[in-house]
């Protein structure tokens, strides 16, 4: 008689894990779907990410540029030391070869008992002479051997630095590479996002960029009361002359040397006169002024007075922006800069208020 057995039933264990797996299975789909889209950014997408990787970029720059500063303070301090060394040095060898020709007189005047000296001395008189000569060359020897001692002590420190400096050097010069790879991979990264854009893509990008510097040029004309917005011209993209500023003194000046120089290309850790970084371009229009300015944004707070209201600014005013304070520019009126923005850009009027920062506080030199 055939036995009849009952269907062997599924496991509960296994049937949880298949569902939790069917399940897991169309959540991954439905992000690989959404995750699509990713893979193709959009024109406003890239240019986000290209924007942030620029001001990452700057901010780099602005360390790389006070790496560098760092540096090449060092070498002058230490290049002054290492002069000081090399003289001191052959100081204390004339004191040692004189303290030397002290010391042989003294041996060679002192072999014969000053007793007999005397009495064998044809002129007692030259003898006496030359006994006060030997006592005085006694208490120059003296005189020698103190001066040769701290002459020693002051090498000693000398070399001392200059060997902590040379310390510090190396450091800084590892620091400078770090910051220029750094800077470099921003950059690149940057450029392969825009690569991706199709031409049509870029140019729409272009041409949005030179909108706003074309109101930024008309907003800075009315400020200085050169006439309508009509009037002005493509100074940015160009380097045609801007309006004449309106600014003053050692501002005004500054200013001026900074419109010289719209449509000059941005290039990190250039300081002129054909390309420049935001600090690189303020601290060269005031060098045409006669005021030296540190090398870097950060630094360059401290040249005078600070301006926290916008409102109070005035043409050739140093203007800070992000909270780091790592762009600088010129003001132009109107609540426009001219400044070097970004890689990929030159020297153009900007409205504060696209420039992608809080604007800070401004610095009256």
């Amino acid at each position: 008689m055939a036995s009849h057995r009952r269907p062997k039933q599924p496991n509960r264990a296994r049937v949880t894990v298949l569902t939790t797996a069917a399940a897991a299975a169309v959540v991954l789909s439905s992000q690989a779907a959404n995750a699509a889209p990713s893979e193709n950014p959009s024109k406003g997408e890239v240019k986000a990410k290209v924007d942030k990787l620029y001001q990452q970029a700057e901010q780099a720059t602005e360390k790389y540029n006070g790496a560098k500063e760092k540096q090449e303070k060092l070498q002058k301090e230490i290049s002054t030391i290492q002069d000081n060394v090399a003289k001191g040095q052959q100081e204390l060898n004339e004191l040692r070869d004189g303290l030397g020709s002290m010391a042989s007189a003294q041996y060679r005047s002192g072999g014969i008992d000053p007793a007999l000296q005397l009495f064998l001395s044809a002129d007692p008189d030259d003898y006496l002479d030359k006994a006060s000569t030997l006592d005085q060359l006694s208490t120059q020897q003296v005189d020698a051997l103190k001066k040769i001692q701290e002459k020693q002590r002051e090498l000693a420190q000398q070399r001392s630095e200059a060997s902590g400096k040379l310390k510090d050097l190396d450091s800084t010069r590892t620091e400078l590479g770090k910051k220029k790879k750094e800077v470099q991979g921003k950059l690149g990264a940057a450029q392969k996002l825009l690569n991706s854009l199709t031409a049509e893509e870029k140019a729409q990008l272009a041409e949005e960029e030179a909108r706003a510097t074309r109101a930024s040029e008309r907003e800075v004309l009315k400020a200085s009361g050169s006439g309508s917005g009509s009037d002005a011209g493509t100074a940015a993209g160009t380097g045609s002359s801007a309006p004449v500023s309106n600014g003053s003194g050692r501002a005004g000046a500054a200013f001026a040397a900074a419109q010289s120089k719209l449509g000059t290309p941005y290039v990190y850790g250039a300081t002129g006169p054909s390309s420049f970084d935001c600090s690189g371009l303020t601290s060269w229009a005031y060098a045409q002024a006669g005021v030296g300015l540190p090398r870097t944004s950060e630094s360059q707070t401290g040249a005078g007075t600070r301006i926290y209201s916008a409102s109070q600014l005035q043409v050739g005013d140093l203007v800070f922006f992000f909270n780091d304070l790592h762009h600088v520019g010129l003001y132009a009126g109107n609540g426009q800069i001219i400044h070097a923005p970004r890689s990929g850009t030159v020297v153009r009027y900007e409205s504060m208020n696209t420039i992608g920062g809080p604007f800070m506080f401004g610095v009256r030199v």
